[in-house]
């Protein structure tokens, strides 16, 4: 970074450096429940996904608004891509 630049970077005040972001709506997932066939919204700090060294171990989870159920169910790649760009705890089963 040139000289100036850094001065300019160092006069900057927080509000200046955050002028014209706006705010970001949370993210939601749908999810259904197998047992009451109940279907809703989900923060990502509600769910949790679990990536095993297959797909048949890799899958995520949360626990039913509706019936109180704990729900599991497999996660592909796509589920997972979303799952982590979403900002959902994960937890790795195997060791890369």
């Amino acid at each position: 970074m040139s000289e100036s630049a850094t001065s300019a970077v160092r006069g900057m005040s927080v509000a200046a450096a955050f002028a014209g972001m706006r705010s970001v709506a949370p993210v939601v997932f749908r999810a259904g429940c197998p047992d009451c066939r109940g279907r809703f919204e989900l923060a990502a700090s509600a769910l949790r996904l679990a990536i095993g060294a297959t797909s048949r171990t890799t899958f995520y989870s949360f626990t039913c608004p509706d019936c109180g159920m704990s729900v599991r169910k497999p996660a592909g790649e796509r589920i997972v891509e979303l799952l982590t760009g979403g900002g959902v705890s994960t937890l790795r089963l195997h060791s890369t």
